[in-house]
């Protein structure tokens, strides 16, 4: 072990020592023990006695200490691996975050220890920690490794893993902050109930039992997340003895810390199970962070075995590429196809595709941006916030008091969140099925299959591109909302993507509800909560995107079976299509007019839904009784495109009738 790689241990080992030393002044009250910063009491040492006092001067020691340990890790970055970039950039990076950790701490306690600046203080501690962990990691791995290596599939299943949980410790910290721990006396029900009556509360008991709730829901979602994670991690990657330990650990230490949660209730709040809850979790923290990066970089130096040779032109991770079905008599083998390709699931790795030829001079930088922008998929994301604004006016009707001008600041932050998060969303999905992708002429243009971008830079900009859109909700919005966005990224990418997509017809059925949750998360942007309204939207969305998707696959079906991709068009035919778009848009209708009466709705929207769904209806129905003859798209492409028309008006009609307010009688 170097000496860089024993100072960062060092370093990390003293900043959990920190953070655990944070929560006991937390928990006994001594925050502002030393009123003044830095000094406490005008005096280096604080007075003898003063229990408080020396609590928050131990704690301020040790952050200083960790300043000059940062700051040597800095010098050795720079005398050791100067020549490294991705151990010298995060160095001097460590060194700013400290110094705005330090800064922070100062705000703390000039603001009296005031809830947004401790879970802020908690937050960037926490970042310190991760940064720390990856500089370890880093260390270890050769500095020079190939641009492609063995799948990813793991380290994607990670990274949302240690995001969620780094979540679940804001929303922990936010629950203590509003001093919400005890607004319900039992654990692990909430006043005798899994859902508690929130609307029968005074608002200001709803607000911290909303609050509590909300950290209690997000630890389920979490532990199963990491649970998750331990079987993929046993199924497929024990060779990885140190990846296994940290995942097991990560996963052994979270019932026990779930356990100490319970005790806090129990004990009132007792210090040392308020102590051992945050410690607990920054282990688990630190645990799930190394994880990603040891996955990672194990899978950057390893090399898959049986992979194809470059050039073959013959995707591995699709069998009998190059014979794909030409009609819907094949429908059977391309199911066989589908269920072979389900072990592109999280805990198998597949194959990956061939490795091109490396482009023989590099790509110039305005197309090096116009190829990571169409990562992104810039015109889907359009239609995601159609449905986004609609929902925060509509959210906002109800709410007394409403500042337009702090309104209008979270709408433009919900909008940037969202669209990044879409961007990381499309871009991991195309890292994923880069393979099919190839095979099919509507997406050979695409920036991986075109090799205008490496496999490993569009995951790492999907990837960094998600955390920061999620990070950025979590900052400008509230946590409510970044956290569903974060839902929205993983299901997507894990359950549309990677198990549904290649395995069943119903995959956009089921799938489409990643793209159902922009107005929920538009709805929390606005009230912090999720209410029946935005339940609604959402179920707008998920019915609408059967009817959509299924129309313009029609037009698409060759190219699906020729992936191997079991879209209904393919397995079931174009009648059987056709009939079910038409099912599915009698749904829709229903649901667009059971809103109007759930969210009292006014004769605007009443209008639109009616005239606006009689028209669905008529074209899907027409679709219905057309589409017997297997080929015809010329009325799918006429219900595609109907179909934005229909979503975006309907929509528009939610946010005029919010405002305009013309009630029926």
């Amino acid at each position: 072990m170097t000496r860089f790689q024993k100072l960062v241990g060092v370093t990390l080992a003293t900043t959990l020592a920190l953070v655990t030393v944070g929560v006991v002044v937390r928990a006994t009250g001594s925050g502002m023990g030393c009123p003044d910063w830095p000094f406490c009491y005008g005096q280096v040492i604080p007075p003898l006695g003063d229990f408080k006092a020396w609590a928050e001067w131990v704690h301020r020691l040790i952050a200083a200490v960790i300043g000059v340990l940062v700051l040597g890790i800095a010098v050795f970055a720079l005398l050791d691996h100067r020549d490294r970039l991705s151990l010298l950039l995060p160095s001097i990076g460590a060194v700013a975050l400290v110094g705005f950790q330090a800064w922070l701490g100062r705000e703390t306690v000039r603001l009296g220890n005031s809830g947004p600046s401790v879970t802020a203080h908690l937050a960037t501690a926490l970042a310190v920690v991760g940064l720390l962990a990856f500089l370890l990691v880093r260390a270890t791995y050769p500095a020079r490794m190939a641009s492609r290596g063995a799948s990813q599939r793991f380290t994607l299943l990670a990274v949302f893993t240690a995001v969620a949980a780094y979540a679940l410790l804001l929303f922990g910290s936010n629950v203590t902050s509003v001093d919400a721990a005890l607004i319900f006396p039992d654990w692990p029900l909430m006043g005798g109930a899994i859902v508690p009556p929130f609307g029968d509360m005074p608002p200001a008991t709803q607000l911290l039992a909303v609050t509590n709730a909300l950290h209690r829901y997000v630890a389920v979602i979490v532990g199963l997340l990491l649970a998750a994670t331990w079987l993929a991690a046993w199924r497929g990657q024990r060779g990885n003895r140190t990846l296994f330990r940290l995942v097991t650990i990560a996963a052994l230490l979270y019932p026990v810390q779930a356990v100490v949660g319970a005790f806090q209730i129990w004990t009132q709040l007792a210090p040392w199970t308020q102590t051992l809850h945050v410690a607990l979790a920054a282990f688990i923290w630190v645990a799930a962070v190394a994880a990603v990066f040891v996955s990672y970089y194990g899978a950057r130096v390893r090399v898959r075995e049986g992979a194809a040779s470059p050039g073959s032109g013959v995707p591995t991770g699709i069998p009998n590429a190059g014979a794909g079905p030409s009609t819907t008599a094949g429908a059977s083998i391309v199911h066989a196809k589908a269920v072979a390709l389900a072990v592109a699931v999280i805990p198998q790795d597949p194959p990956d595709p061939p490795v091109p030829p490396a482009p023989a001079a590099r790509r110039p930088f305005p197309a090096t941006v116009r190829a990571y922008v169409a990562l992104t998929k810039p015109r889907i994301i359009e239609l995601l916030l159609v449905t986004t604004i609609p929902a925060m006016v509509l959210a906002t009707r109800d709410l007394p008091g409403v500042n337009w001008a702090n309104w209008g600041i979270i709408v433009f932050w919900t909008l940037v969140g969202g669209t990044l998060a879409a961007g990381a969303a499309n871009a991991i999905n195309q890292y994923l099925d880069r393979d099919i992708d190839l095979l099919m002429t509507r997406t050979r243009r695409r920036p991986l299959p075109a090799h205008a971008v490496e496999p490993e830079q569009a995951l790492v900009f999907g990837i960094l591109l998600g955390i920061f859109s999620v990070g950025l909700l979590a900052v400008f919005v509230n946590l409510v909302a970044a956290f569903l966005t974060l839902l929205a990224i993983g299901f997507y990418v894990f359950v549309y993507t990677m198990l549904l997509k290649r395995t069943t017809p119903q995959n956009i059925v089921i799938g489409g509800a990643a793209g159902a949750l922009p107005p929920v998360i538009g709805w929390a942007a606005v009230t912090g909560n999720v209410e029946l309204p935005a339940i609604m939207l959402f179920a707008l969305v998920f019915y609408w995107t059967p009817p959509h998707f299924w129309a313009l696959s029609l037009r698409l079906a060759k190219d699906y079976a020729a992936a191997g991709v079991p879209m209904l068009p393919v397995v079931r035919g174009t009648a059987e299509t056709t009939r079910q778009i038409f099912l599915y848009t009698v749904l829709l209708v229903a649901v667009s007019l059971v809103f109007f009466a759930v969210a009292r709705m006014g004769l605007v929207y009443l209008v639109a839904a009616v005239v606006l769904g009689a028209m669905f209806l008529w074209q899907s129905g027409r679709l219905a009784r057309e589409g017997t003859v297997e080929g015809t798209t010329a009325g799918a492409i006429r219900l595609y495109k109907f179909s934005i028309t229909y979503l975006t008006l309907l929509f528009l009609a939610v946010a005029v009738d919010a405002l305009v307010a013309v009630r029926v009688a």
